[in-house]
């Protein structure tokens, strides 16, 4: 094994040593933001903090939050801490109204990036002996070449074929005999699909392990993959506020939840009503403070995801469990909650394809939900009316499921479209 398949120091060191380079790192980390993005000064000011005000890492929980509507707000550039001519790439998220939110990175930042991929790649029993094929997709998205630099950084070959012209994903794969796959977790049931359709057995796929994110994913998914190609399926967690992929990796060892690089990345789970801080072990949403980032540091980013916080296992930095749903993604349909993942789940036990869609329309002035799913070629039409029963047993809610056949939801290339509203718009 060569020096990049060995963990860094860090990933070694004990709780003590770990909170006090946070602590250090989020000193400058607050001082950088405050002297040089105008957003920060004036939101500090605002809420009577200053950068000095950090004696101990509880203190961050006087600072004021970051939203998707601030940095949107400062569209284009104006939460970069530094002068353009530092800035070596820009990359931008699509904004769920209007805008998309802008990060930028410098020449620091970017090799933090590829430091942490690299690491996230190793964690999922990446070697530098591996061929690594990217189907995440390239350009503005963070995914492709995000995981592109970390896989380069560990020393790996890399495939960049991004995302889309699936026969030719599975004419690579099977010629090029990668170890790793690194995409969507829809997107590899759409590989694994395009495989059965040339005939191949995508067990036979050459890959061993898959490290998939950019989307919620449900327990039973993971069960899929496994068993369609034949690879161990581990979960990846980033965002591109905060810096991409790269934020969290899943353990091969362990595969326990994600372990969060710590000593870049400071976690907090808040209420997402109230805003109040929650112990580790508690649900909530994650907010997520960057320790080393230079271009645009991020202060308690309000990520929206929502998850909890445990002890670390494989590292001594800690866990998050995988990601139940969004603070804003959650559909309340009839006063109920309900998370598309929940949804998933039970579609996927009833032995239906991953393959769905949930529609939203108004029936005079109640919503009504519409949950079009596949069948298996394999299985037997499935009664939708058991399906309607069990979304209500489980979630409280009443449906209108329709099974289609095979091949006739829209596939997508990236993230997966989950949810169609069709309400009128007010």
């Amino acid at each position: 094994m060569g020096a990049m398949d060995q963990p860094e120091p860090i990933e070694k060191a004990g709780v003590d040593e770990l909170r006090a380079l946070q602590r250090e790192r989020l000193r400058s980390t607050l001082k950088h933001a405050y002297e040089n993005v105008p957003h920060y000064r004036k939101a500090f000011d605002a809420a009577g903090v200053h950068p000095g005000d950090l004696k101990e890492l509880a203190d961050l929980a006087k600072f004021p939050f970051t939203t998707k509507a601030d940095l949107r707000a400062n569209y284009p550039f104006g939460m970069f801490a530094v002068p353009m001519d530092r800035i070596v790439r820009v990359h931008a998220s699509s904004g769920t109204t209007g805008k998309p939110t802008v990060v930028g990175y410098t020449k620091e930042d970017i090799d933090t990036w590829s430091a942490v991929m690299a690491r996230s790649i190793r964690a999922a029993g990446g070697r530098s002996s591996d061929i690594v094929h990217v189907a995440y997709g390239y350009g503005l998205f963070t995914g492709g070449l995000g995981a592109h630099y970390g896989a380069e950084a560990l020393g790996a070959t890399v495939v960049p074929v991004s995302g889309g012209m699936t026969e030719r994903q599975v004419q690579l794969m099977c010629d090029f005999k990668p170890g790793i796959l690194m995409c969507t977790p829809s997107y590899a049931l759409v590989i694994a699909d395009e495989f059965a359709r040339q005939g191949l057995d995508p067990a036979q796929c050459s890959a061993r392990v898959g490290i998939f994110g950019a989307e919620p994913w449900s327990e039973s998914m993971r069960d899929e993959i496994e068993r369609r190609l034949g690879l161990a399926a581990l979960n990846h967690y980033g965002l591109s506020e905060v810096i991409g992929p790269g934020v969290a990796s899943e353990h091969v060892d362990t595969r326990d939840g994600l372990t969060i690089w710590e000593d870049h990345f400071y976690p907090e789970i808040i209420d997402p009503q109230s805003g109040k801080g929650l112990p580790d072990g508690r649900d909530g949403e994650l907010v997520l403070t960057s320790l080393t980032k230079i271009g645009m540091p991020v202060i308690r980013f309000r990520t929206r995801d929502l998850t909890r916080l445990l002890a670390g296992t494989a590292r001594s930095m800690r866990r998050m469990e995988r990601v139940t749903g969004r603070s804003d993604d959650m559909l309340i349909i009839r006063g109920v909650n309900v998370f598309p993942s929940q949804i998933e789940e039970i579609l996927l036990k009833q032995r239906l394809a991953p393959h769905y869609v949930l529609e939203i329309r108004r029936d005079g002035h109640l919503d009504e939900l519409d949950v079009v799913v596949e069948r298996r070629p394999e299985t037997p039409s499935p009664i939708a009316q058991d399906v309607e029963r069990l979304i209500k047993g489980t979630i409280g809610i009443s449906t209108t499921v329709r099974v289609v056949e095979p091949g006739t939801v829209q596939r997508s290339q990236g993230k997966a479209v989950r949810v169609i509203d069709k309400r009128p718009k007010v």
